[in-house]
């Protein structure tokens, strides 16, 4: 078992150079299209996205061009893993002196957040003071005009719809809200959330379900909305209680709508489509309106989810076929429009309702009233008035400290606080200002209480601080303090910088126990 503790690290990055040249090795063999219109496209998205995009993209290919075309998929994880596959693959290829690529043509789906990390130029050293570069995306062929044409406007929530600088477009919109089980909340005799804060009420204890922000890319743009537009402070004291009230911490977004709908959990955040799609599963099979979804009014983000095109791409002119198609009002119904079997070139899917909100405008204005989902991404979403830079480096570091790594201390915590004959039977939030008891008090403060960080030469950095923050940020997780001592030679800053709060909050739930007498 020791040895594979060390062999692990080593031929990861070469695993992951093999799942990067899979698709292409795959692609050769078997009955496929010609080469010139096949394409090669890594993705997230779950097996319903890929049946109606592949059908549909090869009917309007054969249409428009007059010729057969096939899909490719390779799905090797989320977002978070096919960024490492291109990252390592990228590294392999500088490191020999060869081009970037070659292996796919295109990333469809997976956020913003990973799109932007994949756009920057990658860089590697090879030794002697040399590096070697190049990206791991290209540019496709439009020009400002067909942007402006399909997209209108660049912002939803002040936030693009497609990068400036052109390596990714948005062809579908994201939302974050909760899931909820009808059932299980009658039981609980809770009503029905409306708002992030609805989840922090102590009579949840034990009956939510949470993802790991530190597993999921998506769970941590939904711990920064309700930061982001809540507020540092309120945000964290809303989050550290949902913590306190799961039941479980997942590692994968989809596990949230599933242990809701099976009555596992009460609810839980939640990506919009997997909310909704689950919803419908659950009428389809029987089960009636036990499933419900919200987006917070005002609390929630509405992202663009992307595709892109991968450099040095074998398939290119495909490719970038895929790309428009994706933005034609064939391609945009696939997401909304309820599911029939359609004659070639009727909008919509055939066999399965996505539930997700396309990207385009005029389409949305043109065809919103045939919607599964009467949503508007444009009227939900919300901008960020002072926006919070350094806000999501410290999520997955802190909820790891807070919780995912000390949940029996947390919940000992939270159950003398909940427990405690003074607190109020109220429902949402309820903080140290909401209390008259002294010693309930000093429990919820420390409850709420934020790390304080070493920095060089004695000096202390409150996260509770947006210049704190900022500074912790800075030194320790772009490593600028890497010759304070702050940590040990070769160990991981940010890991470090984990531990170093999981103390804290190991001490402040002690602290809370004490303060009940060591009783809950």
């Amino acid at each position: 078992m020791k040895l594979g503790r060390f062999i692990l690290p080593a031929i990861l990055p070469a695993i992951l150079v093999v799942l990067a040249a899979l698709p292409v090795a795959l692609s050769r063999g078997g009955d496929h299209a010609d080469a010139a219109h096949r394409v090669i496209i890594y993705t997230p998205h779950n097996e319903q996205i890929r049946f109606e995009f592949g059908r549909a993209f090869a009917a309007w290919h054969k249409r428009t061009f007059g010729d057969t075309a096939e899909v490719v998929w390779n799905t090797p994880g989320g977002a978070s893993d096919i960024r490492r596959i291109l990252e390592a693959n990228a590294d392999a290829a500088l490191r020999e002196g060869r081009p970037i690529g070659g292996n796919a043509d295109i990333v469809f789906g997976g956020g913003t957040y990973e799109m932007e990390q994949l756009k920057v130029e990658y860089s590697v050293d090879v030794g002697g003071g040399d590096k070697r570069s190049g990206r791991i995306l290209a540019k496709p062929a439009v020009d400002a005009a067909w942007l402006d044409e399909t997209y209108g406007e660049n912002a939803i929530g002040g936030e693009p719809i497609y990068d400036p600088e052109g390596y990714w477009l948005g062809v579908a919109f994201s939302g974050f809200g909760i899931v909820y089980n009808r059932d299980v909340l009658q039981q609980l005799a809770m009503p029905e959330p409306t708002e992030w804060a609805d989840l922090s009420d102590a009579r949840f204890a034990g009956a939510l379900t949470l993802v790991n922000p530190a597993q999921s890319a998506s769970v941590t743009t939904v711990f920064e909305a309700i930061i982001q537009r809540l507020g540092w402070e309120r945000g964290w004291q809303i989050i550290h209680r949902m913590a306190a009230n799961s039941r479980s911490v997942a590692s994968s977004a989809p596990k949230v709508p599933l242990d809701v709908s099976a009555g596992d959990s009460a609810a839980g955040p939640c990506i919009d489509f997997y909310g909704r799609y689950q919803a419908q599963a659950v009428l389809e099979a029987g089960g009636g309106k036990r499933l419900g979804y919200i987006d917070p009014q005002g609390q929630t983000v509405v992202s663009a989810d992307p595709i892109a095109l991968l450099a040095n791409a074998p398939n290119r002119e495909t490719a970038e076929r895929f790309i428009r198609f994706a933005l034609t009002d064939e391609g945009q119904a696939l997401w909304q429009f309820p599911a029939k079997m359609r004659a070639d070139g009727e909008l919509g899917p055939h066999r399965f309702e996505l539930r997700r909100l396309p990207a385009r405008r005029a389409f949305i204005a043109k065809y919103g009233d045939q919607f599964t989902d009467t949503v508007d991404p444009f009227a939900i979403a919300s901008r960020i008035e002072n926006p919070d830079r350094n806000a999501r480096a410290f999520i997955a570091p802190l909820f790891s400290a807070l919780c995912a790594d000390r949940r029996d201390e947390l919940a000992r915590a939270w159950d003398a606080i909940r427990k405690h004959p003074a607190y109020p039977a109220k429902a949402g939030l309820v903080t140290a200002a909401d209390v008259a008891d002294p010693q309930l008090r000093a429990m919820i403060e420390a409850f709420d209480a934020m790390p304080v960080i070493d920095g060089p030469d004695g000096a202390k950095f409150p996260l509770a601080t947006s210049e704190g923050r900022a500074a912790v940020r800075n030194g320790w997780l772009k490593g600028k303090w890497k010759d304070a001592g702050l940590w040990p030679d070769g160990a991981s800053p940010a890991d470090e910088l984990r531990r170093n709060c999981g103390k804290f909050y190991a001490a402040q739930y002690t602290k809370i126990t004490a303060l009940r007498g060591g009783t809950s």
